[in-house]
């Protein structure tokens, strides 16, 4: 028996209080604001390539964020530190709001980056230490589910705010209320950790281990001593999960791009890329399933095989003209390949970290993530303005199996034995 085992049936209340419920309002927040950046960008004076630059201040941020996060976590705690990133998520969404400057705007854009980035971290280090490693895909396939629903629901609070007041800017109100209503549920909740490190302790005492190890158990590593420590590791499967980030980055820069490159009607692409979403959505549970299940390579290999294979797919038909038909279907399958990998980053992540202080290789971890996450959509301007986008869609396909490659090698090597 595990020790994550030993925690008591009811944490999974906490885990959905802690965890879930706040991941849905603070996401809900963000996606609420991320449609509108430009838009409150250029209504400020901003060119619409300082725009694009103010807009890509949330995925700065997000890698920033990373770097602090693990010891920030481990000092203050999941929940505290859940509570002080929408402290400071509100703030950002507070300037952007009075902003009267692209310069300002930009500012506030960029603390909820950071404060994202510390969300994540927090969460995902919840998950980790709280939830038992029979349900941990599920658990954390469940927490980038809801990641995604609130991705799906902003938008369209962002669209419904909009026709009532007119002003873009008003979005940042959704942002701002949801920060709240995180910082009011979890101020009201009971920190689950009391309750785990209990029956943690109870589990030691009736297996004659000395219970003081507690305290060796929060002690936290410094970030260079956890790089240094897992720098095999971080240098051969986080090279995967950096290409695992950079599929799913890129699929959603080369869709709205084709669409636009063949013809596409920018409803019918809207409507096309919106149901793409729907499927990604609707599978996060499944992937979870099979993961806990069988094991993670049976959904990590599979999705980067599709997500590679999509894009050449992509890239095959610029000969032939592009048909639309052909274009819907590539989508389905990237939605497809993406949907049954839901949660693989977080559940790798979370199998490779050290149980008695996971938060630290975690930060290490999601920086990797999101590094190859912010590359792709950089790769797919520069290789597009250089040689076309059929050949930046060739590109990430190759990328894509390669992924699956390293993660088919490394994966079992790493992982399996933790």
């Amino acid at each position: 028996m595990t020790e994550t085992d030993t925690a008591p049936a009811f944490r999974w209340r906490s885990v959905l209080v802690v965890a879930l419920l706040p991941t849905v309002l603070f996401s809900i927040g963000e996606g609420a604001v991320l449609p509108i950046i430009p838009v409150v960008a250029q209504s400020l004076g901003a060119q619409l390539a300082l725009a694009g630059l103010i807009a890509a201040m949330i995925t700065l941020g997000t890698l920033l964020g990373d770097l602090p996060s693990g010891a920030i976590v481990a000092r203050i705690g999941e929940r505290k530190a859940m509570m002080g990133a929408a402290v400071l998520a509100a703030v950002g969404g507070g300037l952007s709001l009075l902003a009267r400057t692209p310069l300002l705007l930009g500012l506030g854009i960029l603390l909820i980056g950071i404060a994202t980035a510390v969300f994540a971290l927090a969460r995902h280090a919840f998950m980790t230490s709280f939830v038992p490693i029979r349900y941990r895909a599920r658990a954390l396939s469940s927490l980038g589910g809801t990641f995604r629903f609130g991705y799906l629901v902003g938008p369209f609070l962002t669209a419904g705010i909009i026709h009532l007041t007119g002003l873009a800017a008003a979005a940042f109100w959704i942002h701002l209320s949801c920060c709240l209503a995180v910082i009011v549920l979890l101020a009201l909740t009971r920190d689950p950790s009391e309750t785990v490190a209990a029956a943690r302790r109870e589990h030691r005492a009736r297996a004659g281990q000395p219970l003081e190890t507690d305290a060796l158990e929060l002690a936290p590593e410094g970030l260079f001593a956890t790089l240094r420590r897992n720098r095999r590791v971080l240098l051969s499967l986080g090279f995967g999960s950096m290409l695992v980030a950079a599929l799913r980055a890129s699929r959603q820069v080369i869709l709205p791009l084709w669409a636009v490159a063949i013809g596409m009607h920018e409803a019918d692409a809207a409507v096309l890329i919106g149901v793409a979403g729907a499927v990604d959505f609707a599978l996060f549970y499944l992937g979870g399933q099979v993961m806990d299940r069988f094991g993670r390579l049976w959904t990590a290999v599979p999705s980067m095989i599709g997500l590679g294979l999509g894009h050449l797919a992509l890239a095959a038909s610029a000969p032939f003209g592009s048909p639309v038909w052909w274009f819907v279907a590539v989508a389905l399958l990237l939605a497809v390949s993406n949907g049954i990998g839901s949660g693989i980053l977080m559940t790798l992540g979370a199998d490779l970290a050290d149980p008695a202080r996971p938060a630290a290789f975690l930060g290490a971890w999601r920086f990797c993530n999101d590094s190859g996450g912010a590359a792709a959509p950089l790769l797919v301007s520069a290789v597009t303005a250089l040689a076309g986008l059929p050949v930046a869609a060739a590109l990430l396909g190759v990328l894509g199996l390669t992924g699956a490659v390293v993660l088919r090698v490394f994966e079992p090597r790493y992982s399996s034995r933790r």
